[in-house]
């Protein structure tokens, strides 16, 4: 019996024998988000993917109800001696959830932008001892000279400003502890200053001085913006200290440790001729390699002693290999990597772990992987899965849903035209039962049967970033070019370290979107000037009252919504503000509407529902922008914080596409896509490029290299295997004549073969 949705849900995949009711995760009357009162049994001990449009409910399942319910409860367990000051982590919005285990979510969340974390820290590998890290650079491997002339302006006297470090304006606090330190005239022009007087000012450490009337601690200017600024990561700077930084500070490597980190004593240490910063430089796999000759006879290890340590350590770096991150080296800092790098290095820590029957939790661990490695991934996945645990995949490419012993699609739509339970079953019954997610399953982009031609060359020349082999090559310029190749094979180097900045270059990336947690798609697109505009105009009051980051923001949680509490000792914790409820405003402003629609209404509307409540005008538009880049499911208010790495490139996209730009650079835009959403921007492509624009992506996802005019394609491998150009010219000339791994599995998903 077909439902309003979709063919009517099949029969859960079949079990072992002897399986019950423990066998299965039981949800039921799941409303967390959009999700409409689902309930679900999930096979325990299985693979089960989740499947639907992007915004059809399969985080709010997976991560919000599942995951999230799993780890409050370990929580609530592990921290009960803390209760009395700790808050609740938030149960989900849900009836039941029975025959839960320990969840472990595997994410792509960065991890973290500390510049002393790196690949191999993250996995077993830390140098980062004080007895082991160079004192120059305190194991950086970077020192940081300060230019004085950015931090002040000579010319002028401390009454008139000379300071121009952000914080430091006339009147501020540090601006009074220099003025009455007593130690200077503020009167008189630093340029005027005697050279001992200028060294007080720049140099002097922290010292107590008895002021006008008060005892404070002036340190040197130098000193001060060193503490303030310098010691902590740049990237947890605000944009205006960020930028202050960028132009006083230059970074270069550390004298002293040429760059290792370490000191004289622990690079002294050597193992087969290498020490510890040599190993950590090199390739994984060639580092694999090394450590893999260390037991063979006349290595240098002794049985019984270090075997097992080199055993682990062997293990781990094979796994790295395994999983598509060979190309890595250890000492690459964790910030530099992508969301798919993240997660996959995540993996590691529990591929060898010997614990059993727990859930696996994972958000498309096929992003960023050319489809020559997503067979590694699936691999992984089923390794995991045979050890007798739990492992649940949000995911949208066809390889991966292919392995799956059960589905589970939400749908039919995005948002409030989703959250429902469209099929659940095995894949053979998906493919069969209607749904949108069936019905693409072996939907195949084809190749264009003519392609545009160019109006000119950009060209490349003698490109060495990274792993580049000196590469040279042309761009067309009014086409769409597709860059491929394998993870790690230079294709980001290439493209990322040539063109951005260049004239009339736009880069939309999956890089986080600069802001706080204050900020939305409504903020970060303007959309919200036009809303405050209209609010303020219907009521005859301020705009300024109908934002929640000034004078009509609730003061107990400051216009977020959200009272968060950070912890020491576990992960901070979200709770929803009880004096507005998660309204984000006063009582005052939310009796002003507009169309019966207070403010906080109309910022829980997703994309979809704002272009009916804005037929026109200037919102309209920039909602009509957030729809062509497919993100009418997206809320208005909500956080930036939660989106993904696809979700940010298209809203960067939205915001860009009101400029003219001549060249468009896209990284996988495709991440986060539902199998149906890719053929929409195949269509937004298009339009780029008819509308005059010259339009480069960076993508492994075979519909975008069969829609494109020109392919460029990076390899033959990953890391010093990769590299080098190995083919350029057409899909059709790929498919008909090329040898590379990505020639290979375009034909396979044309269902052609060369020469055809």
């Amino acid at each position: 019996m077909e439902t309003e949705w979709g063919a009517r849900p099949a029969a859960p995949a079949r079990l072992p024998a002897g399986a019950g009711g423990h066998e299965m995760i039981e949800v039921r009357g799941a409303r967390e988000n959009n999700l409409a009162d689902v309930s679900v049994d999930i096979p325990k001990r299985r693979l089960t993917v989740f499947t639907g449009v992007s915004g059809s409910g399969k985080s709010s399942l997976v991560f919000g109800t599942v995951a999230a319910e799993s780890q409050r409860l370990i929580d609530e367990t592990y921290t009960a001696f803390v209760q009395s000051f700790m808050p609740h982590r938030r149960r989900p919005e849900v009836d039941a959830l029975r025959h839960l285990s320990a969840a472990i979510v595997v994410d792509q969340e960065r991890m973290g932008v500390n510049s002393r974390s790196t690949a191999g820290t993250s996995t077993a590998f830390s140098f980062n001892s004080a007895e082991g890290m160079c004192q120059e650079c305190q194991g950086l491997g970077r020192v940081s000279t300060i230019d004085p002339g950015a931090l002040v302006d000579p010319e002028l006297s401390l009454n008139e400003g000379a300071i121009t470090v952000p914080g430091f304006a006339v009147g501020s606090w540090y601006w009074q502890v220099f003025r009455q330190s007593g130690l200077f005239d503020p009167d008189v022009k630093l340029k005027d200053y005697p050279p001992a007087l200028r060294e007080e000012f720049l140099h002097k450490p922290a010292t107590k001085i008895k002021g006008e009337g008060l005892t404070l601690t002036y340190e040197g200017l130098l000193v001060k913006v060193r503490r303030l600024y310098l010691a902590k990561d740049r990237e947890s700077l605000r944009p205006r200290l960020r930028a202050f930084v960028d132009r006083a500070v230059t970074s270069t490597t550390c004298p002293t440790c040429g760059g290792s980190r370490l000191n004289a004593a622990a690079l002294a240490a050597r193992i087969a001729g290498r020490n510890i910063a040599e190993c950590a430089a090199l390739q994984i796999s060639d580092l694999a390699a090394f450590v893999r000759t260390l037991d063979e006879p006349g290595g240098t290890t002794r049985a019984g002693t270090v075997a097992p340590l080199v055993a682990t350590l062997t293990q781990t770096l094979d796994s790295l290999v395994g999983i598509g991150l060979g190309y890595l080296s250890l000492d690459r800092e964790s910030g530099t990597l992508s969301g798919g790098e993240a997660q996959r290095v995540k993996m590691v820590r529990h591929l060898g772990s010997s614990l059993t029957d727990v859930t696996y939790v994972f958000d498309e661990p096929t992003v960023g992987l050319h489809p020559h490695d997503i067979q590694r991934m699936n691999d992984l996945l089923l390794g995991l899965r045979d050890k007798g645990n739990t492992v649940l995949v949000v995911e949208h490419k066809p390889e991966t849903i292919a392995i799956a012993d059960h589905v589970v699609d939400l749908g039919p739509g995005a948002g409030p035209a989703g959250g429902r339970i469209c099929f659940t079953g095995d894949v053979a019954g998906l493919r069969a039962s209607g749904t949108l997610t069936g019905r693409h399953l072996d939907h195949r982009t084809r190749l264009r049967p003519t392609v545009r031609t160019p109006e000119g060359h950009l060209a490349i020349t003698g490109a060495t970033r990274h792993n580049l082999k000196d590469v040279s090559v042309d761009i067309p310029l009014g086409v769409l070019t597709v860059v491929t190749g394998v993870a790690g094979s230079g294709k980001s180097s290439l493209i990322h370290g040539s063109l951005p900045g260049r004239d009339g270059v736009i880069v939309a990336d999956q890089s986080a979107i600069r802001g706080s947690r204050r900020s939305t798609p409504a903020t970060y697109t303007g959309l919200l000037d036009p809303v405050r505009i209209a609010f303020a105009r219907a009521n005859g009051v301020k705009p300024a009252l109908f934002s929640a980051n000034s004078e009509g923001a609730c003061p107990s949680c400051k216009g977020i919504g959200l009272v968060y509490t950070d912890l020491a000792m576990t992960a901070g914790v979200s709770s929803v503000c009880e004096e507005c409820d998660g309204r984000r405003f006063t009582p005052e402003v939310l009796t002003h509407t507009l169309r019966g629609k207070n403010i906080s209404e109309v910022l829980a509307m997703s994309v979809a529902e704002a272009r009916e409540f804005f037929p026109t005008g200037r919102a309209r538009t920039i909602l009509d922008r957030l729809r062509d880049v497919g993100l009418g499911y997206l809320g208005l208010g909500q956080p930036l914080t939660t989106l993904s790495g696809g979700e940010r490139q298209r809203l960067k996209l939205a915001v860009h596409m009101a400029e003219k730009a001549a060249i468009h650079i896209l990284d996988e835009p495709t991440t986060g896509l539902h199998l149906a959403d890719v053929d929409q921007l195949l269509g937004l492509l298009d339009r780029l490029v008819d509308d005059g624009s010259t339009v480069i992506v960076i993508e492994h996802h075979q519909a975008v290299m069969a829609h494109a005019d020109w392919i460029i394609d990076l390899g033959p491998g990953a890391g010093d295997d990769g590299g080098r150009v190995v083919f350029t010219g057409t899909p059709r000339d790929l498919v008909e004549n090329g040898t590379s791994l990505t020639a290979r599995h375009l034909r396979e998903y044309l269902g052609a073969t060369p020469g055809h």
